[in-house]
């Protein structure tokens, strides 16, 4: 008798592929998250800016487009789930990472910043993206700003010193040859003066020959004797002990007080 074959055993259906957004899942398909620093690049797509308006309703849906955009958002599962991205009242009761539309100046300007959410009312800001003309840039962190302006202004600092430096080598060779130029001219200028003082030292001598004598000086007052010279030094056993030497006084200064009539 022949025995008849056993049919293969059925496996069992696959399991329905988890949703990493509501699971909490890793899916490879999904792109891997932003990094931290793509300020360096710029998302447009003029193709949905020519068919959609970009307002406040689709701006995240434009977002989402981008390399900007987190797949594994809170927002993300809120779309999943048919519901507005941006609702609030739904974000609020999520935890994770979310973006959130924080300025608003239609149709230019759209500010989302990205935060994670730890409660209803606990937040931690993490990055800021910015949508200007519909173009999505990210915006520099405050430390990156800084980093930047100091770097600039220590490279004005430096080119400013090099170029001061540069400045007083040119001046150097300038001051040794003006004053070499100087010396030469100071020189001839004192030539000149030497010349001049002659001229001036002849004409007050022939000015001097033409005047009269100057007048004898005036007499000494009375009881003045003046100071002995070198000449008529003599020692003290010639000097008369009878004749009192008066100390010598100035014929001006030490004559006392003026004498005065007095009236009766």
């Amino acid at each position: 008798m022949a025995a008849t074959p056993v049919p293969p055993t059925s496996q069992p259906p696959p399991p329905p592929a988890a949703n990493p957004n509501l699971d909490g899942g890793n899916n490879p398909g999904l792109p891997p998250p932003p990094g931290t620093d793509m300020t360096g690049i710029c998302f447009r797509d003029q193709l949905w800016l020519n068919t959609y308006p970009l307002d406040r309703n689709l701006v995240f849906d434009y977002f989402a487009l981008s390399p900007f955009y987190d797949w594994s958002c809170n927002n993300e599962i809120l779309r999943s789930r048919s519901i507005h991205p941006l609702d609030l009242s739904n974000l609020s009761k999520m935890t994770g990472v979310e973006f959130m539309l924080s300025e608003v100046m239609e149709p230019h300007l759209f500010v989302m910043r990205k935060q994670k959410r730890d409660g209803p009312e606990k937040v931690n800001p993490m990055l800021t993206y910015y949508i200007l003309d519909g173009s999505i840039y990210q915006a520099p962190q405050l430390c990156n700003v800084f980093a930047a302006r100091i770097g600039r202004a220590l490279y004005h600092i430096s080119k400013a010193f090099t170029t001061a430096a540069s400045k007083l080598e040119k001046i150097g060779p300038a001051e040794a040859e003006s004053e070499a130029g100087s010396s030469e001219s100071k020189t001839t200028k004192e030539t000149i003066d030497i010349k001049e003082l002659k001229r001036v030292d002849h004409i007050l001598m022939s000015l001097q020959r033409k005047l009269p004598p100057a007048p004898p000086p005036p007499p000494f007052p009375e009881g003045y004797v003046p100071p002995p010279t070198s000449e008529s030094e003599k020692g003290p056993e010639d000097q008369q002990p009878s004749e009192a030497q008066l100390p010598p006084m100035d014929p001006i200064i030490d004559q006392g007080p003026a004498k005065r009539l007095r009236f009766q």
